[in-house]
Order: C-alpha cells, then sequence, then structure tokens
C-alpha cells in the first residue's frame, strides 16, 4: 500500500506550487485513475512517486514507512507517455535487457507473454512493433524489473480504437497482480475499470467519482 501525505512541490522557478498539499492511497491489486487537463501536474505527480523528484513537503509510505526517492526508484516502475520514443534496444531483446545483461531468455519470454508478445520474435527492431504492440513491450521494459506499483502516463494516446482495446484488457489483466496508477485527460473508457477517480485541478487532487463513472474531461 502506497500513500501520499499532504505532498507538495514547488520549484523555485515556479510562481505558484505544481502540487498543493496531495492525499491518497494505493491499494494492492487496483487500478487508481487520476484525471486532469494538459499541465494540471499529471506526469509531475507520477515523477515524484517514480522517485524522479523529490517533493518540497509530505511524505511518501510504502506500508506506513516514509521513502526517499532511490526507495521509490525500485518501489514504481514509470512508462511515460509515448514511450515508443525512449526506446534504446535495436531489438525487442537488447531493449529488456538494457540494465540487465544477467536476464536469461526464460525471464524474457515469461515477461513477454506476461504482456501477450510470446509470438515478436526476440531480433525484431521494436519500431517495426505496431503502435499496441510497443506500448505493450514498455510495459514488459518495467515489469521485468519486478516493480510493485505501475505508472502509466496517458497509455492510450495515440493509439486507435483496435490498440486501445488491447491495452485496455492489458492493463485490467496486470491489476491482478499489481498496483497501478494511471493518469489521463481521456477516461471515456480507463473510468469504467479504475477502484479510485480522482481529479487533479490546479495543483489540488480531489475525489472525482466512484468505480464506473465515466468523466469527460477537456483535452487541453
Amino acid at each position: 500500500m502506497l500513500s501520499l501525505a499532504d505532498v507538495t512541490y514547488h520549484p523555485p522557478a515556479t510562481a505558484r506550487p505544481i502540487l498543493k498539499q496531495v492525499n491518497f492511497t494505493i491499494q494492492p491489486q487496483s487500478l487508481t485513475l487520476i484525471v486532469g487537463v494538459s499541465g494540471a501536474g499529471k506526469t509531475t505527480l507520477l515523477e515524484l512517486i517514480a522517485g524522479l523528484a523529490t517533493p518540497t513537503g509530505g511524505k511518501i509510505l510504502w506500508r506506513e514507512q516514509a521513502l526517499q526517492a532511490v526507495d521509490l526508484q525500485e518501489l514504481a516502475g514509470l512508462v511515460f507517455q509515448f514511450p515508443e520514443r525512449h526506446f534504446c534496444g535495436l531489438t525487442v531483446l537488447e531493449e529488456l535487457r538494457l540494465g540487465h545483461p544477467e536476464l536469461t531468455l526464460e525471464q524474457v519470454q515469461q515477461v513477454l507473454s506476461t504482456v501477450h508478445l510470446s509470438d515478436v520474435p526476440l531480433h525484431q527492431p521494436p519500431h517495426l512493433l505496431s503502435g499496441g504492440q510497443q506500448r505493450r513491450l514498455a510495459l514488459a521494459v518495467q515489469l521485468i524489473r519486478q516493480p510493485y506499483l505501475l505508472l502509466l502516463d496517458e497509455p492510450l494516446a495515440g493509439l486507435d480504437w483496435s490498440m486501445r482495446q488491447q491495452v485496455m484488457q492489458l492493463l485490467q489483466e496486470l491489476k491482478q497482480n499489481w498496483a497501478l496508477l494511471v493518469v489521463s485527460h481521456d477516461t471515456r473508457e480507463l473510468s469504467a475499470m479504475a477502484d479510485q477517480v480522482w481529479s487533479l485541478e490546479q495543483g489540488t487532487l480531489v475525489p472525482a467519482g466512484s468505480q464506473g463513472q465515466t468523466l469527460e474531461m477537456p483535452c487541453s
């Protein structure tokens, strides 16, 4: 169980805090959805939980123990928006082994099976995969690290209807074993599978509805 307690983020270069006393808890085997317009601070919130930035105030706790950035980096796996733009490996195998050269082929195949990419050749260049396959490979890159929490920034962005359905089905399956935190401005499909929905408005997090509620958010 991960909790944020009065987390504030106010970089010196900004006139106002990006996040103001954010409080919420993510339960195991659940999907938490945070909605908000572009610039609301959604990506910043993910970066704080992933240990890529440090809160100005408040605490991020795992099982009631306050964590530092280095601890959060081990705990969480972050998939950025359009993660395919960040692929560095020349092949699927190389992408999965970046930073993990000790991984066996069995471990690689196991994680590919988890994201339904078992049929993709390991020598396939990532940029030749379909959009849906690339998003699933990005998830596999994080799953190979065995995190407790998966953080996803706009996981459906730029995908057509068929590929969106593939990714949504995978998220539904992943939440059976992991805690997921998803941020998005588009909630039409995601809110139906969310266990809790929050709205981020001008740096403040407020409850946005219960499971199954569909929320309409502007794109900008």
